[in-house]
């Protein structure tokens, strides 16, 4: 073990794992289950029959696809041991070995960290209400297009990931238009804040990718508590102190804007491409409550060259450029080699009261 004590933890379950012992795996960093062979549950079937009166099977009370889907305790399931046990190994190449600085691994680079993509200008729809895979993003800018994608299926519109950037290993969120059209709700913001506490635990730069319209709406939403659940997204990136840069490539709405890595979380770099909308909510809506009764198509364009676009945004110094597209991984190795040294005073304190 490393002098500081500190290791990244990955447990994989091949058979049942129940009552207390459950905790120790949950303890852990990562988790990764077996399809039809490994189970996670604090009781089990006969008790919860006994208790409940319900009747349930061990694989619908707590089997992989329950844990990599619905409850997000694990963070990937797999057919078998054998696939289960590589991606561990693949994960493991990504990390360091602890939280000293020095073990964060690096490749030798083998992608030019100035290529150009030429495909990311069409990327992006020209009608702002059509989705697009934000996983198209992320493998077109990182090296080699390969990534480790973390809780696949749990959260869908978000999406966190393990990559390398120029050798490096970077931690990448970004929200997927694909699900939900990207908004934030209770599970994404909870699984985005486990991820970016991690990275921020073990010395990982955390790359953000924006596209999110707002924060789920809806009484589910509300009465699930998505304040304090969305308030663990905020905390975990106000708190990182490892180098933090931020890519808007369509919309950054409202309180989601805030929440995403923006420059007021203490983010290093910020960067809008072009045809991004940087606004309190979309130009329609927006139009329909201040200029209700009037011309909403007329003073909806007017709200759109206004306050809709990345300029209004860089002349306040919300961002620090815009950047074409084809020329976003460039600028994102570029950084994350001026970030390398990046030191910060912390606040001393016993811990950080997060909002759990």
């Amino acid at each position: 073990m490393d002098s500081s004590g500190v290791i990244p933890q990955i447990s994989v379950i091949l058979g049942p794992c129940a009552g207390g012992a459950v905790y120790s795996p949950a303890m852990t960093d990562f988790i990764f289950m077996v399809d039809q062979t490994s189970y996670m549950f604090v009781t089990g079937p006969e008790v919860v029959k006994t208790v409940t009166n319900e009747h349930v099977t061990k694989e619908e009370l707590g089997g992989s696809s329950v844990h990599a889907t619905k409850s997000g305790v694990a963070h990937d399931s797999f057919p078998n041991d054998v696939m289960a046990i590589r991606a561990m190994r693949r994960l493991l190449d990504l990390l360091p070995s602890s939280n000293d600085p020095a073990t964060l691994p690096r490749k030798e680079q083998t992608d030019d960290p100035e290529r150009v993509i030429p495909s990311l200008d069409q990327v992006v729809p020209d009608d702002p209400n059509t989705p697009y895979c934000m996983k198209t993003v992320i493998r077109e800018i990182v090296d080699h297009g390969e990534i480790f994608e973390l809780m696949p299926n749990h959260a869908k519109n978000i999406v966190t990931a393990f990559a390398r950037m120029d050798g490096r290993t970077v931690g990448i969120v970004g929200n997927n238009p694909m699900t939900l059209a990207g908004c934030l709700d209770i599970a994404s913001s909870t699984k985005g804040a486990r991820f970016v506490r991690f990275c921020n635990a073990f010395n990982i730069p955390i790359v953000t990718l924006v596209d999110v319209p707002g924060f789920l709406p809806g009484t589910i939403q509300e009465h699930g508590g998505i304040i304090r659940q969305g308030a663990k997204l905020l905390f975990a990136y106000a708190e990182a102190t490892v180098p933090k840069i931020t890519v808007i490539t369509r919309k950054a709405y409202g309180g989601a804007y805030d929440v995403m890595a923006s420059k007021h979380l203490r983010a290093d770099t910020n960067y809008a491409w072009p045809g991004a909308e940087i606004a309190v909510m979309g130009a329609k809506g927006a139009a329909g409550i201040i200029f209700r009764g009037q011309d909403i198509e007329k003073n909806t364009q007017d709200y759109i060259k206004r306050f809709t676009n990345p300029l209004v945004a860089a002349q306040r110094g919300f961002i620090d450029d815009i950047i074409e597209p084809p020329t976003t991984r460039a600028v994102i190795c570029r950084d994350l080699e001026m970030l390398s040294t990046k030191t910060i005073t912390q606040i001393k304190r016993r811990n950080s009261n997060i909002p759990l």
